[in-house]
C-alpha cells in the first residue's frame, strides 16, 4: 500500500470508526483523510471504497496489536490476546465490532461481507495458531466475539469471564 493510500485508509478508518457509516459526508471523510476531494477519489473512486479501505486498514492494525510478539506458552497467549482485545475496546471501539457495523449499515453488499468473514477468518486461524488449540477456531472466536459484542455493557467483567471461558479450552478433558 502506498503511503498516500495508507494515509487516506487511516483517516477514513477514524471518520468510520468514530461517527458510523451513515453520517460523514465527502467533505468529512476528505477532511478525516487531510486530502483534496480528488485525491480521495483518485485513491478510493467510491463511498464503497472508501469503507472498505478503512476497513483494511483497521484488519491490519487490529492483527497486529492483537497477535503481534505473543507468549510461547498457550495459556499466556491466551491471556495476552484477551487482555489485548479488551485494550483494544477501551481504546478504539468501545461501541462493538466496526466489521458488523459495516455489514449492518449495507447488508447487501458481498465485499464488505467477503471482508468480515476474511477478518474474522484470519482472527481464529491466529488465536488457534497462536494458544496451539488446533480445530478451536470457532470457539475461540466466539470468546473472542463475546468479548468484543459484551464490552460496551460489562468491559472488565467481560474481560475475565472470556479469559475464564477461554482457559476451559485448555484443559485437557474439553
Amino acid at each position: 500500500m502506498s503511503d498516500m493510500m495508507s494515509k487516506i485508509s487511516e483517516g477514513l478508518e477514524r471518520a468510520f470508526a468514530s461517527q458510523g457509516f451513515a453520517e460523514p459526508s465527502v467533505e468529512d471523510l476528505r477532511d478525516a483523510a487531510g486530502v483534496s476531494l480528488r485525491t480521495l477519489y483518485k485513491y478510493t473512486p467510491s463511498r464503497a471504497e472508501m469503507v472498505l479501505a478503512a476497513l483494511e486498514n483497521r484488519h491490519q492494525r487490529y492483527l497486529v496489536r492483537v497477535f503481534d510478539d505473543l507468549p510461547e506458552d498457550p495459556s499466556e497467549a491466551l491471556d495476552t490476546i484477551l487482555t489485548r482485545v479488551g485494550d483494544w475496546m477501551a481504546t478504539e471501539s468501545s461501541h462493538g465490532c466496526l466489521f458488523h457495523a459495516a455489514v449492518a449499515a449495507e447488508p447487501g453488499s458481498q465485499p464488505l461481507r467477503a471482508l468480515l468473514e476474511h477478518h474474522k477468518a484470519e482472527v481464529a486461524a491466529k488465536a488457534a495458531a497462536a494458544t496451539k488449540l488446533k480445530g478451536a477456531d470457532i470457539a475461540l472466536l466466539l470468546i473472542i466475539e463475546g468479548l468484543t459484542q459484551a464490552w460496551p455493557l460489562h468491559s472488565e467483567a467481560a474481560l475475565d469471564a472470556a479469559k475464564r471461558l477461554g482457559l476451559s479450552l485448555l484443559s485437557p478433558d474439553r
